[in-house]
C-alpha cells in the first residue's frame, strides 16, 4: 500500500508562519528557523554595514560603485521564497528599490550566515537554487569556524573561489573595491 502523497506546502504557509521565525519555501517544503542567535546576527549585521557603506552609498554609488544591498530580502525565485542573510544587486539592474514585500528578480550576491540549524539548508537546496536563478557570487559565513567562503558562478553549479579566515583584511568577488577586516564578523 502506497503512502499518502505529502502536500506541497504554500506561501500561505510562509505568510501563517509565526513572526518569531524565518519562513522560507524550498522546493514545495516550508522550512523554518529561528531568529538568528547573537553570534550569527553580528556576523550578517557587521557584513552588511560594510557593503552597504561601501558599496550602497550616497545616491547608490559608493567607493565601489553602484549596488543596492539587503539584508533578509524576501525572494520569489520560480515558486521558491528564500530569505538569504544579505543579498546584493547590481545598480544597473536594479536602479531603485521596489516599494513592495518581495523581489522576483534574482540577485547578482547572496550571503549565507550558517549556523548549525541552517547549514545544511543553505548549502545543500538554497546554493543550487541560487545557481538555476543565476546568481553570480555566493558568500558562505561561519561565525563559529570563523570563516569566509567564496563561491562564483561556473555554468550551472558554483566553484569554491577562496576560503578567508580569522582577523584575515580580504577583497573578494564580486566587491573587490573593498577590503574586508574580517574579524569585526566574529564576536570576541
Amino acid at each position: 500500500m502506497s503512502s499518502p502523497a505529502k502536500k506541497l506546502a504554500t506561501y500561505d504557509d510562509v505568510l501563517a508562519a509565526p513572526d518569531h521565525v524565518v519562513a522560507e519555501l524550498v522546493a514545495g517544503e516550508l522550512h523554518t528557523q529561528p531568529r538568528p542567535a547573537y553570534r550569527h546576527a553580528l556576523a550578517g549585521s557587521a557584513l552588511g554595514a560594510a557593503l552597504f557603506s561601501g558599496y550602497h552609498g550616497p545616491g547608490g554609488q559608493g567607493a565601489g560603485g553602484g549596488w543596492v544591498i539587503l539584508t533578509e530580502p524576501e525572494l520569489h525565485l520560480s515558486g521558491d521564497v528564500l530569505v538569504p542573510d544579505l543579498a546584493g544587486w547590481r545598480r544597473e539592474r536594479m536602479p531603485s528599490v521596489p516599494d513592495a514585500p518581495y523581489s522576483e528578480l534574482p540577485p547578482d550576491f547572496c550571503c549565507e550566515v550558517l549556523s548549525p540549524s541552517t547549514a545544511r539548508l543553505d548549502r545543500q537546496k538554497k546554493m543550487p537554487l541560487y545557481a538555476s536563478h543565476g546568481v553570480g557570487h555566493v558568500w558562505l559565513v561561519d561565525p563559529s569556524a570563523k570563516l569566509l567562503d567564496v563561491f562564483e558562478l561556473d555554468g550551472v553549479t558554483y566553484r569554491l573561489l577562496s576560503t578567508h579566515a580569522q582577523d584575515e583584511v580580504v577583497a573578494p568577488p564580486p566587491f573587490e573595491a573593498l577590503p574586508l577586516e574580517l574579524r569585526r564578523l566574529w564576536s570576541p
